[in-house]
């Protein structure tokens, strides 16, 4: 074969390497940042990209949302309780250049800079904060961190708090603090129901005062509600305006001030025996 052809293979052969190598397919979700001998060309793609071998050099940036899970962090409180605290951040690069230019890894800067406003804004909070109002701190949180990745094209979108975890004696305090503030609605409960009770009895018992009838209806009632159980002893009440009268007679035939069988009535109660069925008395 003459040299010639061999030359102009080997040129071609080198051309063709030469095209694959200066070009790059740049996805919908990512961007390069190109740099010429050093200096900025800018953000390229989507879709194909020419470069010049040797000569430029792409820095691919990926767009898409990022989660970022804080390790745990050793926080003591504003009311001096030890907690761990561990949080998650999702952000997203919003200028690719800004991204490369102003910081040398956006996502470990990022993180750094989570980790330490996770430890500033917890302590400024007591624990019931921290457990009752999370997203109160979540706010502030993602303020504090967006406020700074906004300078690095980064914008911090999501910043929550993902798990609290506290000593165990505070556990059994807390659980003991719980505990005491139920029995304590229970007791609120219980007063506020015998209170509503005492209402409705008044005014029972006036509506029944108003109408005698009624009164005796109801003694009846109870006789025969106390009759359909095995009972040997009936305690029944009786009108003061009934038994009076007797009472005061039977004083009077006695003729002395002692205490007698009789000064059960003054109460308005009558005690009758009668025996169960089948009972041999």
């Amino acid at each position: 074969m003459p040299t010639e052809v061999i030359l102009v293979i080997l040129l071609l052969l080198v051309l063709a390497a030469l095209a694959v190598a200066s070009i790059r397919v740049v996805r919908e979700y990512e961007r390069v940042v190109a740099f010429r001998l050093g200096r900025l060309r800018g953000a390229l793609g989507p879709g194909l990209v020419f470069m010049l071998p040797f000569l430029d050099k792409l820095v691919r940036v990926d767009l898409r949302v990022v989660t970022l899970t804080i390790p745990p962090q050793e926080v003591i409180t504003r009311d001096n309780v030890t907690a761990r605290v561990n949080a998650v951040v999702m952000f997203r690069v919003t200028d690719p250049v800004q991204s490369v230019m102003s910081v040398e890894n956006h996502a470990i800067a990022t993180s750094q800079f989570a980790q330490t406003t996770l430890r500033s804004v917890v302590g400024r909070a007591d624990l019931d904060t921290l457990l009752a109002h999370r997203a109160d701190l979540n706010e502030d949180l993602a303020k504090s961190i967006a406020r700074q990745t906004q300078e690095w094209g980064v914008e911090a979108s999501v910043v929550e708090i993902k798990d609290v975890e506290i000593p165990e004696m505070m556990q059994r305090a807390m659980a003991r603090e719980a505990e005491a503030e139920r029995e304590r609605r229970a007791k609120v409960i219980s007063a506020r129901g015998e209170l509503q009770a005492s209402q409705e009895l008044r005014d029972a018992a006036l509506t029944l005062s108003e109408a005698p009838a009624s009164l005796q209806l109801r003694y009846l009632q109870t006789l025969l509600e106390l009759g359909a159980d095995q009972n040997s002893t009936v305690v029944f009440p009786l009108p003061m305006d009934i038994v009076g009268p007797i009472v005061q007679a039977v004083q009077r035939l006695g003729g002395d001030d002692s205490p007698t069988p009789a000064a059960e009535s003054r109460q308005g109660l009558s005690v009758v025996d009668r025996p169960l069925e089948g009972d041999s008395r």
